[in-house]
């Protein structure tokens, strides 16, 4: 069995050396370290020698196997050398050709698509106010018409933030503190900060409120916990619904062209009486109904309506003097219009292949 070993080596040996390439260095592994190659099969016999020889034959083996493994991997450096030396010598660089473009990063097509909405409402007179993220349940709700068990706090359900562990989730009683619903409570922090200094004459204000609102909502591809609103408001002497129907159909056609029409439908917000919301001719079809208006014609991208009267007394404008107008849209809304996107998930996937297209 020993002299059965040497002549394994010695012809492993012999053939590794005339190996000049990857596959025949593959093959040579198979054939003399492989499960089915001579030596693995004397480890396979060591069970019928006597306790005598097993030991012996056992020792003799392993050194084989050592040796054969280190001849293996050092013929397999070197042939990746002779294969990094035949690239070397046969190919070819030419310095000459221009270098591979740098992936330069750009906006998030939300971030860009927020900045065209301000920057319309900026040509049209609107001041950009930013609020906070983190809200109170009497700002987020209370002072915008918002009971404590006001039906329509089931339209926005909420992220409440026990700030007193021991005061039970989501308790109302003590004005806890939640995500904002939507950007509104930024009305009477504007109209609060403008009356502060001359309550008894406040001035006219016109702001645009933009921001990230979050609802504790089912993912799903029409909606998220998380989205980009743009909040519209004008608080003055004298500001009627033509105003509010001027403004909103300036700005139509500002976003989606000179030609778009709009039309106002009768609805329900708890802080704006009378509301409307506001729907511009589908711009894929022209009006004449496909997928995307869902054969209508037409394309919700707003809601509107007047100032509530609780709403600007919250807020320190006498309602018997003042009036005013507010709408909000949702940027991710119009952007899935606009380019025909039908998950909302995307924009929050950070998929470069979808950021990419923007």
């Amino acid at each position: 069995m020993l002299d059965k070993l040497k002549e394994i080596e010695k012809a492993a040996l012999e053939s590794l050396a005339v190996v000049s390439d990857q596959s025949a260095l593959d093959a040579w592994r198979v054939a003399n370290v492989g499960r089915s190659s001579p030596l693995m099969q004397v480890f396979a016999g060591l069970g019928k020698l006597s306790k005598e020889e097993k030991p012996v034959v056992g020792a003799a083996a392993n050194q084989v196997k050592i040796v054969l493994e280190a001849a293996l991997e050092e013929k397999s450096q070197a042939v990746k050398n002779a294969m990094l030396a035949k690239s070397l010598a046969e190919e070819k660089l030419d310095v000459t050709l221009p270098g591979r473009e740098v992936n330069i990063g750009r906006l998030h097509p939300s971030t860009q698509q927020l900045r065209r909405v301000l920057s319309i409402l900026a040509e049209m007179g609107f001041q950009v106010y930013t609020s906070r993220e983190v809200e109170s349940d009497e700002m987020n709700f209370q002072m915008l018409n918002f009971a404590p068990h006001h039906p329509a706090r089931e339209m926005q359900d909420s992220f409440y933030i026990d700030v007193d562990p021991s005061a039970g989730s989501g308790s109302r009683e003590d004005n806890p503190i939640l995500m904002r619903t939507h950007t509104s409570p930024g009305q009477i922090r504007a109209m609060r900060e403008a009356s502060a200094n001359n309550p008894q004459n406040p001035p006219p204000i016109r702001i645009a409120l933009p921001g990230m609102c979050y609802r504790y909502e089912q993912i799903t591809a029409r909606s998220e916990i998380q989205f980009n609103q743009v909040e519209g408001l004008a608080v003055g002497e004298g500001i009627t619904f033509a105003d509010l129907k001027g403004t909103l159909t300036d700005f139509a056609r500002r976003m989606f062209g000179h030609d778009a029409r709009v039309r106002f439908r009768a609805s329900y917000f708890p802080f704006t009486e009378p509301s409307a919301e506001v729907d511009v001719e589908c711009f894929v079809c022209g009006g004449k109904g496909c997928q995307v208006c869902k054969n209508s014609g037409w394309l919700e991208i707003l809601g509107s309506g007047m100032v509530h009267p609780n709403v600007l007394q919250n807020g320190g404008y006498d309602p018997k003097r003042y009036t005013g107008f507010a709408f909000g849209m949702g940027t991710e809304r119009q952007l899935m219009l606009r380019n025909k996107i039908t998950d909302i998930r995307y924009f929050w996937g950070n998929d470069v292949r979808f950021l990419d297209q923007f």
